[in-house]
């Protein structure tokens, strides 16, 4: 799988194909993050076929349909449990991310994943997901967040020249201070 722009939150509803021994056999439901639908698809006939001796020949996929933020203006705490293949292991994780969907934050878990373990996108698995309120965080990166009275100051900016009215050529240097 790769993980190329925002990933999408799908909900895949599968099963075994009927037969005259089992002619009502058991749903399987698995909400995955994928770029497209085709991947979503392929992402969890891997996953079922890991759990139960299912594979897509000898399955069908009833119903996909894409999951939606209900709030996405709102910002979220989101907490991810997952699990990944390393190059001496397997390990379990759980990491916390800020963000205004739970795509959003998994796009991000991706990313972060790829820079600081150089873990590859195929090997991440993620098991759950929660919104979690801003009491019960955990990591010190995400609690600095939570002061209302945060500021980012922009100190030394640079009004372009083209803005001012001015050439691009200038005999003075450009101040940048605009306290």
């Amino acid at each position: 799988m790769k993980v190329t722009g925002e990933l999408n939150q799908y909900e895949v509803v599968g099963r075994k194909f009927p037969t005259e021994k089992d002619p009502n056999p058991k749903l399987y439901k698995m909400t995955i993050f994928a770029n497209n639908i085709t991947v979503a698809k392929s992402r969890f006939w891997y996953f079922l076929s890991q759990l139960r001796k299912m594979k897509k020949s000898t399955g069908q996929i009833l119903k996909i349909s894409q999951i939606y933020e209900k709030h996405p203006n709102d910002i979220k705490n989101f907490g991810i449990w997952l699990r990944y293949d390393s190059r001496s292991g397997t390990h379990n994780m759980y990491r916390e991310y800020r963000d205004l969907s739970l795509a959003a934050a998994v796009t991000s878990l991706y990313r972060e994943m790829a820079s600081r373990h150089r873990c590859r996108a195929r090997s991440i698995q993620v098991i759950r997901t929660d919104i979690i309120p801003s009491n019960k965080l955990n990591r010190p990166y995400m609690k600095q967040f939570l002061n209302s009275k945060i500021k980012f100051p922009l100190p030394h900016r640079r009004v372009p020249a083209q803005f001012k009215g001015a050439s691009k050529f200038q005999a003075k240097r450009p101040s940048t201070f605009q306290g």
